[in-house]
């Protein structure tokens, strides 16, 4: 009878709840390391790369007992960014034993100083595992290469789920159900690019404490934004930006280009005063100042899972500030408008401010606004 196999592993699958949610099983493992190793960060990433390098340590973990199920979904998980096992002499407590390990292969991004596991943990380590989930539960219907094009996304709508299930859930008015009570029948997930089209039956606790017949619910998953609209309190005005939206042009409307405050995604691992700062540049070139919080809310919750925090942030808006911006390799497009705050208003009028962002941001504004005198 051919011996099961073993695996080392010296990075982010060191992560316990990583390392199961990949299998899809609990892991026999223990303690080990690799010697005349090292383990460290590689630049632009947050996972790390192992190299030779005598007199070093690679500390990781021992996996035992390991079937070939464990290495098809292993392949899948990591197969996109090429690794390829080789057989090495780790120590354990019980002494050297021969083992197998991925190494990476190919042309790898540079390696710069050491890699703390605890540290990515901290940072990464949840929303990472709810990436995992949603990367293994695509397997045998996208490659891993279609897994590894997608994955910045699923990043992004796993960081928004970790940052939901921490902040706080006031419930005054509202029940104050949760949604452990809800049943979840079917998942389904037909389509999964920029952003995720979820579909799922499931039944859910009513108010008179009965379960829901089997209902069919289909939201779009996305990830946390923020929206910032610039204000000079000095000069009285304010910077729009105006772009084509898709949405707007599949509703039919002969103007699809709209304005709105500056927005953005919230990047992993960003908080979202720092995307509010970095978006201000990215799409107008102006740099903001003080951030004030106006409300953080759901702007569609029937079948939208986005989560919008808005801002007004003061900066300094010359006539000269307004132009064209955006990201070439987002494809944006985007040009800014210098507008007298009582114009703002007057788009309330005329309706031309048709976006719930810019709306909502603008008669918080009116309302506020004396205090920035």
């Amino acid at each position: 009878m051919t011996a099961a196999k073993s695996l080392f592993f010296y990075g982010t699958l060191r992560h316990v709840p990583l390392l199961q949610t990949v299998l899809g099983r609990d892991p026999q493992i223990q303690p080990a390391h690799l010697p005349d190793h090292a383990v460290l960060g590689v630049r632009g990433g947050t996972h790390p790369t192992i190299i030779p390098r005598p007199g070093a340590t690679a500390e990781g973990i021992l996996m035992t007992g390991v079937e070939p199920g464990d290495i098809a979904r292993l392949d899948y998980y990591e197969g996109a960014y090429h690794y390829a096992m080789q057989l090495v002499e780790i120590e354990t407590a019980a002494g050297p034993r021969l083992t197998e390990v991925y190494f990476p292969t190919g042309t790898q991004d540079p390696p710069t100083g050491p890699w703390d596991l605890a540290q990515w943990v901290r940072d990464h380590g949840e929303m990472t595992v709810l990436a995992a989930r949603e990367v293994m539960g695509r397997m045998g219907r996208l490659s891993p290469d279609q897994i590894k094009a997608r994955y910045g996304q699923m990043l992004v709508r796993a960081s928004s789920a970790v940052r939901a299930a921490n902040e706080p859930v006031p419930a005054t008015v509202r029940r104050g159900m949760s949604a452990d009570g809800i049943e979840v029948l079917d998942d389904r997930q037909p389509y999964t690019e920029f952003f995720a089209l979820t579909e799922q039956e499931l039944r859910f606790p009513k108010f008179d404490g009965s379960l829901s017949d089997p209902v069919t619910r289909a939201a779009f998953r996305s990830g946390d934004a923020v929206t910032v609209l610039p204000y000079d309190p000095k000069r009285d005005r304010v910077l729009l930006i105006e772009q084509y939206r898709f949405g707007v042009h599949m509703r039919g409307d002969p103007r699809p280009w709209v304005l709105e405050p500056v927005a953005g995604r919230i990047d992993p691992g960003e908080t979202p005063e720092q995307t509010a700062r970095r978006e201000a540049i990215e799409e107008a070139g102006i740099t903001i100042g003080d951030l004030h919080r106006i409300a953080a809310y759901y702007p569609s919750p029937g079948a939208v899972s986005e989560w919008l925090i808005s801002y007004v942030g003061i900066a300094d808006l010359p006539d000269d500030a307004a132009g064209v911006g955006g990201v070439d390799h987002e494809a944006e497009d985007i040009q800014s408008h210098i507008v007298p705050f009582d114009t703002l208003m007057g788009l309330l009028d005329t309706e031309e401010a048709q976006t719930g962002p810019l709306v909502l941001t603008a008669l918080w504004l009116a309302q506020n606004r004396s205090r920035f005198a």
